[in-house]
Order: structure tokens, then sequence, then C-alpha cells
């Protein structure tokens, strides 16, 4: 495995990292091991952090992944069965954070749809923000916009419009981790990217992540 000798942010001291790998993208996951062992504290060393991590006691989004690499990324569910304790990842300050959570928030998982298309027999793709994709019939969504999904079979549960007055988190940028209510919305043109204001606060539209109508429908 290659590894190589950085400053993780996690603590005072250099950690012995692994570059992740998986569906997000590599600068915005942490690799397995590194929430085993230098977030969660589960393990004193990447030996015990890998043998915990190879035996799959570790879930992400329902299921076991056994790979030390493995990233997790944006709005994904950890469960450590043993322990009965559950955690999500979200946007901090300056990294994603891990926040624990509780069991009956562990079986949804918010997903931004990043982009859709057409496919086979007049079905719909979304293509949705972990790099997973969905098939649907209905036209109604749009990107922006997300789905709730339940874990582990991914069925939408529930849909919430990217719209004024819906509750939205901020997830990156130098506001990454901010949560309000969607003010105004100002389309994007040839020269400028859309915007969108929550508040006080106004970021590219790009970084919004609509996350619940009157209030979230997660712990943020």
């Amino acid at each position: 495995m290659h590894t190589k000798r950085i400053a993780s942010g996690y603590g005072k001291k250099p950690k012995w990292v692994v570059t992740p790998r998986g569906p997000h993208r590599k600068e915005e996951s942490i690799p397995l091991l590194m929430v085993v062992r230098d977030i969660l504290k589960y393990a004193d060393n990447a030996r015990e952090a890998r043998r915990i991590i190879n035996k799959g006691m570790i879930l992400v989004d329902k299921k076991p992944r056994k790979d030390p690499r493995y990233g997790v990324g944006l709005m994904d569910v950890i469960e450590i069965p043993k322990t009965g304790e559950y955690f999500r990842v979200l946007p901090g300050k300056k990294r994603h954070v891990i926040k624990k959570i509780n069991e009956k928030e562990s079986n949804i998982k918010p997903c931004k749809i990043i982009d859709k298309r057409l496919v086979k027999k007049g079905r719909i793709q979304l293509n949705l923000h972990d790099g997973g994709n969905i098939l649907v019939d209905d036209n109604k969504y749009k990107p922006g916009d997300t789905v709730i999904l339940e874990l582990p079979d991914r069925k939408i549960k529930d849909w919430i419009k990217f719209e004024r007055g819906n509750v939205a988190m901020i997830v990156r940028g130098r506001h990454s981790g901010d949560t309000g209510k969607i003010d105004e919305i100002f389309p994007g043109s040839a020269i400028h990217k859309s915007l969108t204001t929550m508040g006080d606060l106004q970021t590219l539209t790009e970084y919004i992540f609509v996350i619940g109508r009157d209030k979230p429908m997660i712990e943020t």
C-alpha cells in the first residue's frame, strides 16, 4: 500500500495516511484508516486499524467496507455495529468532519443531483454527488435538487427542491459548514457564476446543498 508521511490535520503530530480511493473526489474524502485510527480513535496504529476494517467491522452506507483506503465523503453514513454508533460525514471549515448521529437518521442519506440524462427506454438517470446514480421515470427532478435516499437500497424516500425558502448547507468555500434558508438565487451568465444568498452569506450556487424545507432533515 502506497503511503506517505504528512500532517493529517487531525492531531498535533504527523500521521501515516493513505491516498483515498472510491466514488468521492480524492481531495474531498477521508480514508477509512484515518477515520478509524485518527478521528474515532478505535485503533492506536495503522496495523490495528487495518485489522478492524479488514474484518468488515466498519459499515459505510450500511455496507461493510474492507479496504483501508476506501474514502468516505460528504453525507456518507459510517456505522460501527459492535458499539452501536453511527456517524455522518459533514462539511467543516477546513475539512470534512465526522458527526455522531442517531440510529434513525443513519437510515437516510441526502444526495445532491449533479446532472441528469436520458437513457434507454426513455428513463432518466440522476447522477449524484457521491458518484452514484439512480434511474427514475419522472422528469421532475432537477440538478441542484436533493433526493433523500433510504439505506442501504438507495430508494428515493423524499425530494427537496433547490429553491427559495428551503434550508441549505454550504459545503465548500470559506463558509463551508454554515446552514440557513435560501433567500435569493442569482442566475449565472457566460462570464459570471450563479450565486446564492442565505441571510448575510453569499456563495457560489454550486457550493449549496439543500437539506430540508422548514428545518434540516439531518443533524448539522
